[in-house]
């Protein structure tokens, strides 16, 4: 059955588990992580239900009324540290396809975004999974009476950010089926994340992970690694697993530039920067003026920052510096 109508797209300021539609996207990269996590708990309170699709598997579960969503949809993937943005754009597709297949009255689908949170750039992930839906509309693999979709997203200076976004690259935040008269095609960048995305060049970010460094990251360091022209790449969880572990190893080994935030004596910022050194990366460690560090910085560059706008026009001079290099 063809794509008859328009479908809305956008984002939400919200928790998953509270958003009423008919049906949510969640992952299941073989293991657990985040909301993927908290809506299996949910759905599966007394752990009867056998939720762990192989990456070529999917399972789709009535909510029972456990979260807001009528069903909710677990789409095998492949392990976090195989992860990246081709693979992001691919689960986004094949799980359109699945829904088209499977619940074709779905009228409104919900997901979260996914990368950030284990290491992927903001912007580069979110713009695959669009591309993603992209790709679904393009073959008409949706269900035929969508209306919308909803990227939701709890934290809301990134909801913020997506918004801006979505705006940017898709201003009509609608989608049809070819040939309709007010379909639009995606731009450019769009069309090429998750394909061309792994060729970018990348900066890689080593930085305690709490909320109160949270802007230090978004407009200090974020902002002007994006600007120059690179993905900035940041570990956001404060254990890290043997999938997490290897993906820093992996991006660290190809960062054209690994960033060091040694605020607050992080073990694991300093294990980071350890690897760094030990794989022979340029690297930058920066601290805020207020920490002591808890080593002979003598003869290793350190970059103090006394606030973060301050430390954004550092970096946009050391970045320039480096593609010029490159």
């Amino acid at each position: 059955m063809p794509v008859t109508t328009q479908c809305g797209i956008g984002v939400e300021c919200s928790d998953i588990v509270d958003f009423v539609c008919d049906v949510v996207v969640l992952k299941y990269a073989q293991a657990f992580y985040g909301a993927d996590r908290v809506v299996a708990s949910r759905i599966s309170d007394d752990h009867t239900l056998d939720i762990s699709p192989h990456p070529s598997q999917h399972i789709l579960l009535p909510s029972r009324g456990k979260i807001a969503a009528k069903v909710a949809l677990f789409v095998g993937v492949p392990p976090l540290s195989q992860l990246g943005y081709g693979e992001i754009r691919e689960f986004v597709n094949r799980a359109m396809q699945i829904l088209a297949r499977n619940m074709p009255s779905a009228k409104h689908i919900a997901m979260t975004i996914h990368g950030p949170g284990y290491g992927l750039d903001e912007t580069e992930c979110f713009l695959a999974q669009i591309a993603g839906l992209a790709d679904a509309f393009s073959s008409e693999a949706v269900p035929p009476f969508l209306q919308q979709i909803t990227i939701v997203e709890k934290n809301k200076g990134r909801a913020a950010r997506l918004k801006q976004i979505l705006k940017e690259h898709l201003p009509t935040e609608t989608w049809s089926s070819p040939g309709h008269e007010d379909s639009v095609a995606p731009q450019s960048r769009i069309n090429a994340a998750g394909v061309q995305s792994s060729a970018k060049p990348h900066v890689f970010v080593a930085m305690p992970f709490s909320e109160d460094m949270e802007d230090t990251y978004i407009f200090g360091i974020q902002s002007p690694v994006n600007a120059a022209g690179y993905l900035c790449e940041r570990v956001d969880l404060t254990t890290f697993t043997g999938d997490i572990i290897a993906r820093i190893r992996s991006r660290i080994e190809t960062a054209s530039l690994v960033i060091d935030d040694l605020t607050g004596a992080n073990p694991n910022v300093y294990l980071e920067v350890g690897y760094a050194w030990g794989k022979n990366r340029p690297t930058l460690l920066i601290a805020n003026k207020d920490n002591e560090l808890k080593f002979d910085e003598q003869g290793q560059r350190c970059l103090i920052y006394k606030s973060i706008s301050g430390l954004a026009k550092k970096l946009e001079t050391d970045l320039a510096s480096l593609s010029q290099s490159v």
